[in-house]
């Protein structure tokens, strides 16, 4: 010791990060919260924000459901009232906000859809047993892309289903089934795990059966194109096959020129090496009629992969548009 005196170093400043109030959101935001203390050491502090789609009781396909759950969030980092945000990715409108950079896409959860049905039944087993008893199964999901699949799937085997508009964060939803007003409901498989309750899930629907929404399972954060230092440092965070894949499911969605309240699904997903394959599919809700289409590519996993899948999705969207998607979708949402 030299007798001088020691100088305490100030601690780092907490990063605000923006999120929605929902169970779901906070969950998510917390585990990005947890990652990026880890690897810089500055301690996270979250910020909650309510959007307007928290407070509408509206259906998403009334309210219009494009960006509803994020344009308060950009608001706040475009303000300086945070430093960064963090979206289901499967809620971010397609067109690029100026001011703003998407720093990062975590690796995807299970993109797949999960059916929480009464008695822990499976689609079949549930609908069998309801027509057993002289009446359809009542299945419940405010999403008409999953309403056009289930009604297609119902119409094709003959079966008895009514799709049943709903809202509500996942307690109330799984609620109306408890409860016994629904026979089943549809949740994502990754919002249910995030919230450690996949126990609850009595069958995971097979993409075979239902594709996901555009950007299904997958994160995004996001933060101001000024702040280079955090978007470095965020930067990360990234998945690259993920980041790739949602560029063509968001090419795909944008293309069509459809919001994420339309009846639109697309799964990009890798196969051997680098080839990517892009499911596409476009339906009116009650699964009268149902377009689904495939592309594969080649894409190379370097400073123009994003490029390359935004062209397989592009491609595939302009061959659903050419089998008729407009007509299907109704009026589509700019």
């Amino acid at each position: 010791m030299n007798g001088q005196p020691l100088t305490e170093q100030a601690p780092a400043a907490a990063l605000r990060l923006g999120t929605r109030r929902s169970a779901l959101a906070m969950a998510q935001s917390g585990m990005v919260a947890r990652e990026v203390t880890r690897l810089t050491g500055r301690p996270v502090e979250l910020v909650e924000i309510t959007t307007y789609g928290d407070t509408s009781r509206e259906a998403l396909a009334q309210i219009g459901g494009t960006g509803v759950f994020v344009s308060a969030l950009r608001d706040a980092l475009l303000e300086g009232r945070i430093d960064f945000a963090v979206h289901s990715l499967k809620d971010l409108p397609t067109a690029a906000p100026e001011g703003l950079a998407l720093a990062a896409v975590p690796e995807r959860e299970d993109v797949r859809d999960a059916l929480v049905a009464a008695e822990g039944l499976t689609l079949d087993e549930l609908v069998e047993k309801l027509a057993g008893a002289g009446r359809p199964a009542r299945i419940g999901t405010g999403s008409p892309r999953r309403m056009a699949q289930l009604n297609a799937w119902a119409r094709a085997r003959g079966a008895q289903l009514e799709t049943v508009a709903i809202r509500g964060n996942v307690d109330t939803r799984i609620g109306y089934v408890t409860g016994g007003e629904l026979d089943a409901v549809v949740l994502a498989t990754a919002g249910l795990n995030r919230l450690g309750r996949g126990a609850e899930i009595s069958q995971h629907l097979d993409p075979e059966l239902m594709i996901p929404a555009p950007g299904q399972g997958a994160l995004a954060i996001e933060c101001t194109t000024a702040d280079t230092e955090l978007t470095a440092a965020l930067a990360v965070l990234d998945h690259a096959p993920t980041r790739v894949a949602v560029a063509a499911e968001r090419a795909l969605l944008a293309t069509l020129e459809a919001g994420c309240s339309a009846p639109v699904a697309a799964l990009a997903t890798w196969g051997r090496e680098t080839e990517l394959q892009l499911d596409g599919v476009v339906g009116d809700p009650d699964g009268a009629a149902l377009l689904k289409m495939s592309a594969n590519g080649p894409i190379v996993l370097d400073e123009t992969a994003e490029q390359q899948a935004r062209a397989l999705g592009h491609a595939l969207a302009a061959r659903l548009l050419d089998a008729g998607a407009a007509t299907l979708m109704g009026e589509r949402a700019r």
